[in-house]
């Protein structure tokens, strides 16, 4: 069992990835883990900031089929209560996240069970219809073994006459260990592959060999989880753009702007939407208000909608301010031990130090300090530093090195 390279100063092999972990928690003068832990968390969320910091070629409209594993594995208890329940609890939140982060894309899901995938939504803006879908799911009965195969044959049908400017994901949450397919799964590989659809895998379980050879192949990311914590922050890394295909266009999307006009003197009249037409359950009614599509005149409920009618993406300017600071992330603030070279954070105006709290952050563009608070809430939050919007001279700075929003 010796160390055979000569290299590495320790015994055993498999001491060489293994570490002592443990050893960088301390207590503080209180004896409290709290300050530590607090540290913790704040370098990873620091270095996932950073990462967004470097220019990428991000795809800003995404259509992303969640592939859900229904299967007899998903009634575990290891994840509480159930791996079913708890996947189902973490994806409302998901959705929640993705659509308030990505206004301006879509969202489908399948579910796979008995050998079989399963269409339960189909793409689409409108976050509600989702939530709805995953909530009516925690009753469905769990058996069988799911087919991964099927699941991505079926969101690839509908990817494919997806245009070529929009990123196409998959992601699978998969908790059982093995998968029925009808043929070889690797020529569904291939053909996603060719196809640029980047697909992601989240195990439940352990590390599957056709589910890494899936992401590895089409450019997506693999993860097991170790708890309910992790498997939360696994699933939400998803919500920001991921780079760009290479092969994927650029192009002028033609969008509508959609406004209500309402005639002086008189009261609106009452139409019925398109978007409840097809829907059983809430059936379409006469109503004043919605949002109109300025080129076929279609009323729809919510934004952003693709219109039925005439194909028009309708969005609001909101949607596409949400959308457009993904491109221009607040830059990287440097992370400095206090020696006193300001009183107070610039944005909450909470004195230095703060208990627990031994660094503060500095912006290089501004030149002003925030506590490590501030500094997770301007990147994940708020978007913006206020240094740099508020003190003359430096926003004229930051507005002259952005390009010009395009206009739609």
């Amino acid at each position: 069992m010796e160390n055979i390279d000569g290299d590495d100063p320790k015994e055993y092999r498999w001491e060489t990835g293994y570490e002592k972990t443990w050893e960088a928690i301390k207590e503080d003068d209180d004896g409290l883990l709290d300050g530590v832990i607090a540290d913790i968390i704040s370098k990873a969320k620091r270095k996932r900031q950073a990462e967004k910091t470097i220019k990428n070629r991000l795809g800003m409209m995404r259509h992303l089929y969640l592939v859900l594993d229904c299967s007899e594995a998903m009634t575990m208890p290891d994840l509480k209560p159930t791996r079913f329940l708890c996947t189902l609890k973490l994806l409302e939140i998901f959705i929640e996240e993705f659509f308030d982060q990505n206004p301006i894309s879509q969202m489908g899901i399948i579910t796979l069970k008995a050998k079989r995938a399963e269409k339960i939504t189909d793409l689409t803006g409108t976050a509600q219809c989702h939530m709805d879908a995953i909530k009516s799911l925690s009753k469905l009965t769990l058996t069988g073994e799911p087919s991964l195969q099927n699941g991505l044959d079926l969101a690839m049908k509908t990817l494919k006459v997806v245009p070529s400017h929009a990123s196409r994901e998959i992601l699978v949450i998969m908790g059982s260990l093995t998968t029925c397919d009808p043929v070889d799964i690797n020529q569904t590989i291939e053909a996603l592959k060719n196809e640029s659809v980047r697909c992601s895998v989240i195990s439940l379980s352990a590390e599957i060999h056709a589910c890494r050879r899936l992401t590895m192949e089409t450019n997506g990311t693999f993860g097991a989880v170790l708890d309910d914590c992790h498997f939360k922050d696994q699933l939400l890394a998803f919500v920001d753009p991921p780079t760009a295909a290479q092969l994927q266009e650029n192009s002028l999307i033609k969008m509508g702007f959609p406004h209500t006009k309402v005639e002086e003197g008189k009261d609106p009249a009452l139409t019925m939407c398109m978007c409840h037409v097809d829907n059983a359950d809430e059936p379409s009614k006469l109503t004043s208000g919605g949002f109109h599509c300025p080129q076929c005149y279609s009323k729809y409920c919510e934004l952003p909608v693709e219109c039925l009618i005439c194909g028009l993406t309708l969005v609001s300017a909101p949607h596409l301010a949400r959308s457009y600071h993904h491109l221009f992330p607040v830059m990287h603030f440097t992370e400095t031990e206090f020696n006193n070279q300001a009183t107070q954070c610039f944005a909450c105006q909470k004195l230095f130090p703060a208990p627990n709290e031994k660094f503060i952050y500095h912006c290089g563009t501004c030149s002003q300090y925030y506590c490590s608070d501030c500094d997770v809430f301007i990147h994940d939050t708020m978007h913006t530093c206020p240094g740099c919007n508020t003190i003359p001279g430096i926003a004229e700075m930051v507005a002259a090195r952005k390009p010009v929003a395009p206009k739609y």
